[in-house]
C-alpha cells in the first residue's frame, strides 16, 4: 500500500495519495459494481448457464470501462439497443452468438481507435 498524506481544508480532512494507488482503488471500486457470480451447490458445482452469463457480463463491463465507453456508446458501436446491452451486462440475459460477436468487434475497434487529445488552452 502506498504512502498517504492528510491535509485539512476548511476544517475537513482530505487524504492525498499517489496516482497509482488512486487508480488501483478506482479499479477495485468498479469491480464492485460487477454482477455477482452464482454460488456453487452443495457438491461445489456452479450452475453453468448462470455462471456463463455472469462471466460474460463481467468481461464486457471490464472491457467497456477499460476502453472508456459508456453503455450507450458501446451499444451504438455494436449496433444493438441500449436496453439489450443493459440486460446482457446485468448477467441475467443470454445473448446470441452474433450479438456477442458484435459487442466483441465494437470493443476491439474502440481499443484500437486513437483517443482524442485536447490541446492545452482549448
Amino acid at each position: 500500500m502506498a504512502t498517504q498524506q492528510t491535509i485539512i481544508v476548511d476544517g475537513k480532512p482530505y487524504v492525498l495519495l499517489p496516482r497509482d494507488e488512486y487508480e488501483r482503488l478506482t479499479t477495485l471500486a468498479k469491480a464492485a459494481d460487477l454482477p455477482p457470480l452464482p454460488q456453487p451447490d452443495a457438491a461445489g458445482n456452479y450452475p453453468a448457464v448462470e455462471y456463463a452469463r455472469a462471466s460474460l457480463a463481467r468481461k464486457i463491463i471490464r472491457d467497456r470501462v477499460a476502453a472508456g465507453l459508456t453503455q450507450r456508446k458501446l451499444a451504438e458501436l455494436a449496433g444493438i439497443s441500449f436496453e439489450h446491452l443493459c440486460r446482457i451486462e446485468s448477467g441475467k440475459h443470454t445473448p446470441s452468438v452474433p450479438t456477442i460477436d458484435k459487442i466483441d468487434r465494437a470493443l476491439r475497434c474502440a481499443v484500437k481507435a486513437p483517443k482524442p487529445t485536447r490541446k492545452p488552452g482549448k
